[in-house]
């Protein structure tokens, strides 16, 4: 991935002002040079998601379709000279994609429109390698529109993977020529098939025939999204997203969404873009900590910029036959769920098609049984049986009553919390479950579960952020006595959700 010139501030402009003024948000703030690290740090608790960022956070769940002339040549990565007429999935139901994520618990499906070979699952009209000259139903098929139409039955958010490198277009080193002609296609898919939810861009960048690079003309395409889609999300390579850094489906353990506004932010995303990043404690955006006190100190400017995770259930992101036995295994995906979802993030899991335009069997079967493990697991909250009480602040109740819009905070003054959970008999419990009210900022810096073991107190767990969500799960531990302490915060802690559950598996 590369970036241009005016990336520079790219967080804190935000592309441009016309794109973003009807967006009544403050999903970013400027830090001034005579601001006290006080008013920095009361500063970043109040920056917030803007709507899409928060509707996006709230889906938790999202699926990946990665399908196309890779799927039938068994391939990762296409060069472009495919002959279309390989892609012919004679059994093709997306209906069935749909669905089987939609039993598992999925809210969205992003589909690769366009990969890296530059063959597109759309009739385009502005290149000739797409299905229209494939044998599949004789070129007058059309899987966007297809797939839009399944997300609209089945009531799933709906979004488009438009890759910026082409290894088709003859043109593709001239800057000029192929950003017109990649913001032509944006302007297909974003035109003719309904709603559009996200809009999914890497960086990757290879040279074209010419031997040069174009510089990709993001803030263009960027505007074009906005206006034509204003709701839809812009991932990873982008300002409502990023990318959590490796593909492995594991987040940080501190992972928060209030991040410093930097200029080589995209950089270091683009130069690591579909590549294994080992986090580093650095100054650089793939490091473990990216917005702590120590960071944010130094901003000259904060943004709202939250963390998808991705990672394909397979080894691969296309199709390959001989993985059809290395599928993860529904005790894997837990633990991936709550190192993504479970660590403020978003999972972004990618299940590919096979050649006969169905998911496999073994695929469906891993997530119809990880579905079972997460839904058994979150049955029941041990904490609603509970007698709630706060130390200070108000409204602790709103913990226990399931809507993510009522929460506890503590006194305005307070940075520290602390509740209570008494139990007529002793519970066991080994996952605990947090949530912030990130509507109005993310604060929480550090907490610790405890209970009481005769007359002194125990630690279950402890951790940093919570931000959406926050799982941790630790060895049993039975108890009558349990309190949930907030050791440091960002102004008065809010906690919107409380659960504690047992998880025999």
């Amino acid at each position: 991935m590369r970036t241009t010139k005016n990336f520079t501030f790219l967080f804190l402009t935000l592309i441009s002002v016309t794109v973003f003024a009807q967006e009544q948000i403050r999903n970013q703030v400027m830090i001034d040079a005579s601001d006290s690290p006080q008013e920095i740090i009361r500063k970043a608790a109040n920056v917030k998601p803007s709507a899409r960022q928060l509707r996006w956070q709230q889906l938790e769940l999202t699926a990946f379709f990665h399908f196309g002339t890779n799927t039938f040549t068994n391939k990762e990565w296409g060069d472009g000279k495919e002959d279309p007429k390989i892609f012919n999935p004679t059994k093709l139901d997306v209906y069935q994609w749909v669905k089987t994520m939609k039993e598992a618990g999925f809210k969205q499906v992003i589909l690769t429109a366009k990969h890296h070979d530059g063959f597109c699952l759309w009739p385009s009209k502005y290149t000739e390698h797409s299905v229209k000259n494939s044998h599949w139903k004789k070129g007058k098929g059309d899987v966007v529109k297809e797939v839009a139409a399944a997300c609209k039955a089945y009531k799933m958010g709906f979004g488009v993977y438009l890759s910026p490198w082409d290894r088709n277009h003859k043109d593709y080193g001239d800057s000029k020529i192929y950003n017109q002609f990649f913001e032509n296609q944006l302007t297909e898919l974003l035109n003719n098939y309904g709603k559009v939810d996200e809009v999914w861009f890497d960086g990757a960048n290879g040279a074209g025939p010419n031997g040069k690079k174009p510089v990709y003309d993001f803030d263009s395409w960027y505007k074009l999204i906005r206006k034509l889609q204003p709701s839809a999300t812009i991932a990873v390579m982008g300002p409502d997203v990023r990318w959590v850094g490796t593909e492995s489906g594991y987040g940080r353990a501190t992972e928060w969404s209030v991040l410093p506004a930097d200029e080589n932010m995209l950089k270091e995303i683009a130069n690591n873009s579909q590549k294994e990043v080992t986090f580093v404690p650095a100054g650089d955006k793939m490091a473990e900590d990216l917005g702590s006190r120590s960071k944010i100190l130094n901003a000259k400017g904060l943004v709202w910029y939250p963390a998808e995770t991705d990672v394909s259930i397979r080894e691969g992101w296309f199709y390959h036959p001989e993985q059809d036995y290395e599928v993860k295994t529904p005790q894997k995906l837990m633990d991936i769920y709550f190192a993504s979802v479970g660590r403020n993030g978003v999972l972004l899991l990618n299940v590919p098609p096979d050649i006969n335009g169905l998911i496999n069997e073994n695929d469906v079967k891993s997530l119809k049984e990880w579905s079972f493990l997460r839904n058994e697991l979150f049955a029941t909250n041990l904490a609603k049986k509970a007698v709630v009480s706060a130390g200070n602040g108000k409204n602790v109740k709103a913990i226990l009553d399931g809507d993510f819009k009522t929460y506890y905070s503590s006194s305005p003054t307070d940075t520290t919390a602390t509740i209570n959970l008494s139990y007529l008999q002793p519970i066991t419990f080994n996952v605990l479950s947090l949530q912030e009210n990130i509507a109005i900022g993310q604060r929480v810096e550090k907490f610790v579960l405890e209970y009481k073991d005769g007359d002194s107190w125990k630690t279950a767990t402890e951790g940093t952020t919570i931000g959406y969500k926050r799982l941790l799960k630790f060895n049993p531990v039975t108890a009558k006595q349990i309190r949930l302490r907030i050791l440091a915060s960002r102004l008065n802690p809010t906690i919107a959700e409380f659960g504690l559950y047992n998880s025999v598996k």
